[in-house]
């Protein structure tokens, strides 16, 4: 099968028929099983997590002599961290995603959704109208980082994404290490440049003493990652929703938009694969795999495992442990933005569905995916508006809108 672009058949057969087995052409060990993937996850002893950010096809050379150029590292921090500086890294980010401070931005989501929302008309492409720089003004103001150029930082993004995790060529890894390098240098002169008196994380880095190589490397892959899978979430989520007959006008009932997302993160998760490396010899699922073998769990399939998830192909709201998916993680390297992308795919959501109620996709053909080997989703969302309700007095429509539902009523 091809790892860049799965087919859901192809998964299911893989989980049903092959649930551990080593993939010739990459070297991985393919893990699809959910009581298997959530035993990986949860055993940072045995599955290691240093190879989580490693380049899937290894940089050429002459790619890497350009990074060092720019001073461009990536050490342990967070994602590919199993030392024991993780757990204090991890408790300096997850200061700025606290549950309250997230519940707290609702209505700042809700803003820039109806900003974005008042420019649409007749047909639109929702993935550059709404979705593409909703996510990164969100999490640079949740973390306090300023004068950020949000073009700039999109193209450095994604860039870095089809860099670390994409199926290129040397030619095409030229072309990338050249934004990802920029990336990495304006994290540098920033971090070199903050206070550590500032509230921003840059300086809360510099506070607790963090050195600028590791407080780069940490804030590369956080910045990216942070706002790319939400973008990501959302335009699964509007695919998801608006092919299921009748459910597009319910999501302004209570609890409703949020029960979709679940679901969308549960069958077509942004992040669709991960990877871990085993410290010793292991058996999953009875298949033998030696010491420093190098596992890609299949979350995207997981969560569509029969022997966990009843009708696993149904789009069902709602479902009996609708969050028991693993579409975030599990154990010590769970997910710390995960109410935040909850929310504003909640949130996104309910205030599209409530300017438009009338959308619908402009076609039902498949729309154009981004392939990497962990992250898949739909790069665009055309769809026909239709007549969008009254918004006459939207200030308290608004602030009633705010106020139903969401993460911190759940």
């Amino acid at each position: 099968m091809d790892l860049f672009q799965p087919d859901p058949a192809e998964l299911r057969s893989l989980r049903r028929d092959a649930p551990v087995h080593r993939d010739e052409r990459t070297g991985l060990w393919l893990v699809s099983r959910y009581d298997d993937v959530r035993a990986v996850l949860a055993d940072p002893r045995r599955f290691r997590p240093d190879n989580a950010l490693t380049a899937v096809v290894p940089i050429a050379g002459p790619v890497l002599r350009v990074l060092a150029r720019s001073g461009f590292s990536l050490p342990p921090t967070l994602a590919n961290n199993g030392t024991d500086t993780h757990a204090a890294l991890r408790r300096l980010v997850a200061r700025f995603l606290t549950p309250a401070r997230v519940a707290g931005l609702r209505a700042r989501i809700a803003e820039l959704a109806a900003e974005r929302l008042d420019r649409l008309g007749g047909r639109a492409d929702l993935h550059p109208a709404l979705a593409r720089d909703l996510p990164a003004i969100v999490l640079l103001e949740v973390m306090g980082i300023r004068d950020v150029d949000v073009a700039a930082l999109k193209g450095w993004s994604t860039a870095s994404l089809e860099l670390f995790w994409g199926d290129v060529t040397v030619e095409r890894q030229h072309e990338l290490a050249g934004p990802a390098a920029a990336f990495h240098r304006w994290l540098t002169s920033r971090i070199k440049a903050a206070d550590p008196s500032d509230e921003d994380l840059f300086g809360a880095l510099r506070a607790q003493g963090v050195p600028v190589r590791d407080a780069a490397g940490l804030c590369y892959f956080l910045l990216i990652a942070g706002q790319e899978t939400t973008t990501q979430l959302l335009c699964a989520a509007f695919h998801a929703v608006l092919r299921e007959d009748g459910l597009w006008p319910r999501l302004g009932e209570p609890g409703f938009a949020a029960a979709c997302v679940e679901e969308v993160l549960r069958r077509d998760p942004p992040v669709s694969t991960w990877r871990r490396v085993t410290a010793e010899p292991v058996t999953l699922s009875g298949v033998d795999v030696p010491a420093g073998a190098p596992l890609l769990l299949m979350l995207a399939g997981s969560g569509s495992d029969p022997e966990v998830f009843a009708e696993p192909e149904r789009f069902r709201p709602g479902r009996p442990r609708g969050r028991g998916h693993l579409a975030f993680g599990f154990g010590r390297h769970f997910c710390l933005g995960a109410g935040l992308a909850r929310l504003e795919a909640e949130v996104v959501l309910r205030e599209t569905a409530r300017r438009f109620p009338r959308l619908r996709l402009a076609s039902l053909d498949p729309p154009p995916m981004l392939g990497l080997l962990s992250f898949r989703a739909p790069l665009s969302v055309e769809v026909e508006l239709g007549d969008q309700h009254d918004l006459a007095g939207g200030g308290p429509a608004l602030q009633q809108f705010v106020g139903a539902g969401g993460v911190g009523q759940r």
